[in-house]
């Protein structure tokens, strides 16, 4: 059984380092799409820094260009959209309308309170009829958890919604699919940890959930607090920032790296710049090309394919991906 060390301070050994080797890429099978950093919410863990006053968002031609790239590559087998609140931006309707015509499996990673905003109150329509998969950030199936997390209110708000999509079959009918995600709260000392086991905090949450709401879900995805966006600003806050990189760095787990989620994937940005992972994309790590150029959106088209990558590039946050269990966009890897 795998077993977690204790973090020192010294400060961690570059992430190549402890691969041995380059992270070779692999044909892309998946294409997410950040839409953009707006949002209702402004969580305390989030990677993105998404809030409400975010402004950046995909422009009409970013999305002109995606469709393309839906239609044109049948190895693309799952579009992922998330952002910010993904539901928020333009073309969100269009993209899930290319990639279920095309046969794609279609991700919407939603906070499900966008649910209750003026003008999306649709959404569990929509995403029924478009057979969408949800995958939602529920980081306890405690109130005072995940309003502490998410803010005031997200809890009940989170409950109500995710009995709309339980009317509507998600979570009973097996082609509606309906995820939820647990994250650790962020660190606010020296006593770090990792996610528990995925299997067993799954139980827990099931029978939490089903005894007190009598709610349905398919699958729950553990994923860890990777040290960027809001929580590496909350790590810099309290001086913990270099002792967390080496937690994860000496929780480094080997048998992780042949499932990572960057090696098959395109992330793309609300600009059209391509990156390896969305952690990669908010650290601004561009994907690159064998001859050291960054990608587009336009590149890929003018290629005629999606493979134009030969290495993933790697930094101190890919620790958390490879720390224990593993984290990926479908929780842990092992």
């Amino acid at each position: 059984m795998y077993s977690p060390v204790i973090a020192t301070v010294d400060s961690p050994r570059p992430f190549a380092e402890a691969l041995g080797t380059c992270l070779t890429k692999r044909t892309i099978r998946v294409l997410q799409i950040n839409l953009g950093k707006r949002c209702n919410l402004a969580c305390t863990h989030c990677h993105v820094e998404a809030g409400p006053k975010r402004t950046e968002a995909i422009s009409p031609e970013v999305c002109e260009q995606l469709v393309a790239i839906i239609q044109q590559f049948p190895q693309i087998q799952t579009v992922d959209l998330t952002g910010g609140a993904p539901e928020m931006h333009d073309g969100f309707r269009a993209l899930v309308q290319a990639a279920a015509a095309a046969k794609k499996e279609v991700i919407v990673r939603s906070n499900l309170t966008i649910f209750f905003e003026d003008g999306f109150e649709d959404l569990p329509d929509f995403f029924q009829n478009y057979h969408v998969r949800v995958v939602a950030s529920l980081p306890c199936y405690l109130s005072e958890n995940v309003d502490r997390q998410r803010g005031r209110g997200v809890f009940d708000r989170s409950i109500a919604a995710l009995k709309l999509l339980n009317q509507r079959g998600y979570g009973r009918d097996p082609k509606l699919q309906i995820d939820l995600v647990y994250n650790p709260p962020v660190p606010t000392g020296a006593n770090f940890s990792l996610p528990p086991a995925q299997a067993g905090l799954e139980v827990a949450y099931r029978q939490r959930l089903k005894a007190d709401h009598n709610i349905d879900f398919n699958h729950l995805l553990t994923i860890t607090n990777l040290p960027i966006g809001r929580t590496k600003l909350a790590l810099q806050a309290r001086q913990l920032e270099a002792d967390y990189c080496q937690f994860l760095a000496q929780n480094f787990n080997a048998d992780t790296v042949a499932g990572l989620m960057c090696r098959d994937q395109l992330s793309v940005d609300y600009r059209g710049y391509l990156y390896d992972c969305d952690f990669n994309q908010m650290e601004e790590i561009p994907a690159r090309s064998p001859d050291g150029k960054m990608l587009t959106l336009a590149d890929l088209l003018a290629a005629g394919s999606l493979d134009l990558i030969q290495t993933v590039q790697t930094d101190r946050h890919c620790y958390g991906c490879t720390a224990g269990a593993g984290s990926s966009c479908g929780g842990a890897l092992l």
